[in-house]
C-alpha cells in the first residue's frame, strides 16, 4: 500500500500547533499528524502528516502560507518490509565488553562478550544510535575502573538495553528500568524475557522519578533522554543519586553538553568523562559525597 508524507518547518511553537490542528481537518484526512521541536537548539518546529492517498498540494501550500511555514515537502513512502530492512542494514554493535545484536546475529557473538539481544524493529535503544552507544561505552569504562553498583535506575529506558547491561555486569544489583511510554515498558519486558532477565530487572511506567520504586538512592542512574527532560528532571536525578554515585546522561547533541554539565554541577555533580560520537555526546557525572 502506498503512503505519502508531507513535512514542513517553522519557528514558532504556537503556530506549529495550529498548523498541526489544521492538517487534521484536511480532505483527504491524514492518518497521523506530528508536531515536534527539532532538538538542535534552533527553536525550529517540524510539522508532518501521513496520508494513504496523495495529499492535496494546493491545500497544503495554502496552509503553509497561512501559518508562516516553509513549503511542504511531499514524498511517497516506498512499500518496504521494514523489519527485514532493519535486520539487513543494522549489524551488531560492539561497545567494549558489550555485544548488542538481533536474533538473526546470535551466532556472531564473540567469546567473552556480554551479549544483549535486542530486536532492532521494536523500539529506540538498539545500540546503533550514538547516545545509546555512548552510554554503553561509559558503563564499560566504569567497570574497567572498578566501579560497582548495588542499585541501578535506567530512566527513559526504551528497550531497557542499559538496565540489562548493568544487570549482566552486577548480578546481585537491584535494577529498575522505567519509561513514560507504556509501549516502551512492554518492549522492555519482552527484551528482559528474551535475555533471561525477568525478575532481575523491574520494568515499570513512570514520569521521570514519579514512582515510589524510583525514590533511590541509586549508585548508578542512566538517563538517555533529551536536553529538555534532562534539565527539568535534574533536581530529581540529583535527589535519587547516592552520594558518590554516578549519573550517565545522554540524548544530547555535542552543542548541548556544556549547558547540561553546568546545570548538574550546580546540583552537586562533577564531570568525570565525556564521550562525543559524531554529533552526540554521553556524560559521566559523579555526585559529591
Amino acid at each position: 500500500m502506498k503512503t505519502w508524507t508531507a513535512l514542513t518547518t517553522l519557528g514558532d511553537q504556537s503556530r506549529a500547533g495550529g498548523l498541526g490542528e489544521a492538517l487534521e481537518r484536511l480532505d483527504p484526512a491524514p492518518t497521523g499528524v506530528g508536531v515536534f521541536e527539532v532538538e538542535d537548539g534552533s527553536k525550529t518546529w517540524e510539522v508532518g502528516a501521513y496520508f494513504v492517498d496523495r495529499p492535496d498540494e494546493i491545500a497544503l501550500a495554502l496552509l503553509a502560507a497561512a501559518h508562516g511555514a516553509a513549503e511542504f515537502v511531499i514524498s511517497e513512502v516506498p512499500d518496504t518490509d521494514w523489519v527485514a530492512h532493519v535486520r539487513r542494514e543494522l549489524p551488531p554493535v560492539e561497545a567494549g565488553r558489550f555485544f548488542v545484536h538481533g536474533s538473526h546475529d546470535a551466532a556472531r557473538v564473540p567469546d567473552g562478550s556480554i551479549a544483549l539481544l535486542i530486536e532492532a524493529a521494536m523500539a529506540f535503544g538498539t545500540g546503533h544510535h550514538g547516545t545509546t552507544l555512548g552510554c554503553l561505552r561509559a558503563l564499560d569504562r566504569l567497570v574497567d575502573q572498578g566501579f560497582t553498583a548495588r542499585t541501578v535506575a535506567d530512566i527513559g529506558c526504551g528497550t531497557a538495553v542499559l538496565g540489562m547491561a548493568a544487570a549482566r555486569i552486577w548480578p546481585a544489583a537491584e535494577v529498575i528500568a522505567s519509561d513514560i511510554d507504556p509501549v516502551a515498558v512492554d518492549v522492555a519486558r519482552v527484551n528482559l524475557a528474551a535475555n533471561d532477565l525477568e525478575g532481575r530487572v523491574e520494568a515499570l511506567e513512570a514520569v521521570g522519578t514519579d514512582n515510589a520504586a524510583l525514590s533511590g538512592p541509586f549508585d548508578l542512574v542512566f538517563a538517555n533522554i533529551l536536553k529538555g527532560p534532562l534539565l527539568s528532571l535534574a533536581p530529581d536525578i540529583a535527589r535519587v543519586t547516592a552520594p558518590d554515585g554516578v549519573a550517565i546522561l545522554s540524548g544530547l547533541l555535542v552543542t548541548q553538553a556544556d549547558e547540561i554539565v553546568a546545570h548538574y554541577t550546580h546540583l552537586g555533580f562533577n564531570l568525570e568523562y565525556r564521550a562525543d560520537i559524531v554529533e552526540w555526546t554521553a556524560l559521566t557525572l559523579r555526585r559529591n559525597s
